[in-house]
């Protein structure tokens, strides 16, 4: 909690600042946008068949050398790359907000069980339910087979899967709220919510246990996490799931700000709380819930990302801070995509251990940077 305390010094004069060095925060956000452009085009370039970003452009208008490299642009790697954006975008303001609410640098998604909670949401439908899977038959007559997470899809499929997991991780979230409320204390909270995340991982696997060969097996692969599996028909489903949590979390930009500093701070200045701070929550649960059940789990994108953007804005003020958390969010997520598919051997590395290499020295910098901060004051 201590990492925020310079923060809750100026949120006060960054929220009544109507032009906060907006020229600074501009040409940062010009370069994350800059950079989210330029990680797109790599990701679609890059992999096993190599493609010069010059075809990749003409791709886009079905006008390349060659014919498969505008199959391979606008079917198999163009829904990649924006999902590979919108989930790190998603992900990166979930935590976000996640760490604002609890006033906790450590809470993001994974750290907090909501994730696992998702899961849970995807498993009950699939093991107990089994619509998904006649629903997927009923659509296409292909059964649970294909590159996506439950087959070919109609909406009602798509619909009951986001609501599922969003369910699963507001279920979550729900207990750690509580939970936060009989113990103060930052890391009590955060084993709570390791506890809970084990508890639905138990219950998961018991699902499992149970399940038929088929839909364990389909289970188990969409566990490993991956930006690969969503396909075209399926990319606006996800969009407007990401949509709706970004907008919920717009309208509560004040509410964010408030609650960085304090609940009865939030109060003081006309904010109804327990409805705002249930917004949040919800659009939590719906951003990591619906990637969650679209791309698996993805770790760390949710915790670093938030961080990585405080330290490029130097900003605690949420209208800043959001834009650049998202933008950063997705350049973590294209970046790790791209490395994945580096490779020359036609496999695909897993998501999670390069988000990990790529989140844990940011996180770890974060710890050094709040040592030094404490020994500062103490001198």
């Amino acid at each position: 909690m201590s990492i925020y305390k310079d923060y809750n010094n100026r949120i006060n004069k960054e929220m009544t600042d109507n032009k906060p060095n907006s020229a600074r925060q501009g040409l940062l956000v010009a370069c994350l946008a800059g950079s989210v452009l330029l990680l797109a085009l790599l990701d679609i370039a890059l992999g096993s068949v190599r493609i010069p970003l010059l075809e990749v452009l003409k791709s886009l208008t079905s006008k390349a050398s060659r014919p498969e490299w505008t199959t391979i642009v606008l079917v198999f790697r163009m829904p990649k790359m924006l999902t590979a954006a919108m989930a790190g975008a998603g992900l990166s303001v979930a935590g976000l907000i996640l760490q604002s609410i609890f006033r906790n640098p450590l809470a993001a998604p994974d750290s907090l069980g909501i994730g696992a909670g998702a899961s849970i949401g995807v498993a009950v439908l699939m093991f107990a339910g089994g619509s998904l899977g006649a629903l997927g038959a009923s659509a296409q007559g292909i059964g649970t087979q294909g590159s996506a997470l439950l087959g070919n899809l109609p909406p009602l499929g798509y619909t009951l899967l986001i609501i599922a997991s969003s369910t699963g991780s507001a279920a979550v979230l729900i207990i750690i709220l509580l939970i936060s409320r009989r113990f103060e204390q930052v890391v009590t909270v955060l084993i709570m919510g390791l506890l809970v995340g084990y508890l639905t991982s138990s219950l998961v696997s018991l699902l499992v246990y149970f399940g038929s060969p088929q839909k364990v097996q389909l289970y188990l692969s969409w566990t490993y996490g991956s930006f690969g599996g969503v396909r075209t028909n399926e990319l606006p489903y996800l969009a407007i799931a990401i949509c709706l949590g970004l907008i919920i979390t717009l309208r509560e930009i004040k509410a964010l700000n408030a609650f960085l500093v304090s609940e009865r701070f939030a109060s003081t200045i006309g904010i109804r709380v327990r409805t705002s701070r249930t917004k949040l929550l919800v659009a939590a649960s719906i951003l990591a819930g619906s990637i969650t059940a679209f791309c698996g789990p993805i770790a760390f994108l949710g915790i670093a990302a938030p961080h990585a953007a405080r330290l490029l804005s130097r900003k605690a003020d949420h209208r800043i801070l959001l834009p650049i958390a998202a933008l950063t969010g997705a350049c973590f997520a294209l970046l790790a995509d791209i490395i994945s598919s580096l490779p020359t051997y036609g496999s695909l590395l897993p998501i999670n251990p390069i988000l990990a290499l790529i989140g844990s020295p940011i996180i770890i910098s974060m710890f050094f940077r709040r040592n030094k901060s404490s020994m500062e004051v103490n001198q």
